[in-house]
C-alpha cells in the first residue's frame, strides 16, 4: 500500500507588476524633464497635435504608458500626453506639496531643522524608508515625510 502526503502551503500573494511593453520597466513609475521646454502631444508621434509645452526642467513626472520612442506621461495636476523620450530623465525629483516644509536633519519629528521648502520647490530624491525621505534642495539637504511629496510611491524604498 502507497501512502501519498501532501502538504497545503499557503502560498504569498503575487503583485503583479505591470510593465511597459518597450522598457521592460515598472509602470506606472517616475522620472522627470530633462529639457527646459517639452512638447506635450496629444499621441505617439510628431505628427500628433502639441497640447501644450512643458517648462519646467527637473519637474518629476510620471510615466503611464510607453510606444516606440514616446512616453505618456502626467504631472502634479494630472494634466498629460506623449512625450519623447529624449526629453526624459531617469533622474528623480518630487514637488513639495506643503508650504514652509521643515527639512529634518534625521528622520522623525523631534529633531533639528536645517531649512523650510516652499510649496511648490522642485528638490532630487536621494532615498527614502516607508515613511521618510531625503532630499537635497538648493544645497539643503535633509528628511521630510514622503506624504508631503509628489513623485514617489507611498511604497517606494530607496537606498
Amino acid at each position: 500500500m502507497l501512502l501519498t502526503l501532501t502538504y497545503s502551503v499557503a502560498a504569498e500573494p503575487v503583485i503583479e507588476v505591470k510593465r511597459g511593453p518597450v522598457t521592460n520597466l515598472p509602470l506606472p513609475r517616475y522620472v522627470s524633464l530633462k529639457a527646459s521646454k517639452a512638447n506635450v502631444r496629444r499621441g505617439p508621434s510628431r505628427t500628433h497635435r502639441i497640447d501644450w509645452v512643458f517648462t519646467r526642467k527637473s519637474m518629476p513626472l510620471q510615466i503611464t504608458a510607453e510606444y516606440g520612442h514616446w512616453r505618456r506621461v502626467r504631472d502634479i495636476d494630472g494634466a498629460g500626453g506623449w512625450v519623447h523620450y529624449s526629453l526624459l530623465s531617469g533622474v528623480r525629483t518630487v514637488i513639495i506639496q506643503t508650504d514652509m516644509l521643515p527639512l529634518a536633519m534625521r528622520p522623525g519629528e523631534a529633531t533639528s531643522v536645517s531649512a523650510h521648502l516652499e510649496l511648490g520647490v522642485i528638490a532630487k530624491l536621494e532615498e527614502c524608508n516607508p515613511d521618510w525621505c531625503r532630499l537635497n534642495a538648493g544645497g539643503y539637504k535633509g528628511w521630510v515625510q514622503k506624504t508631503n511629496l509628489w513623485g514617489v510611491s507611498a511604497e517606494e524604498i530607496r537606498d
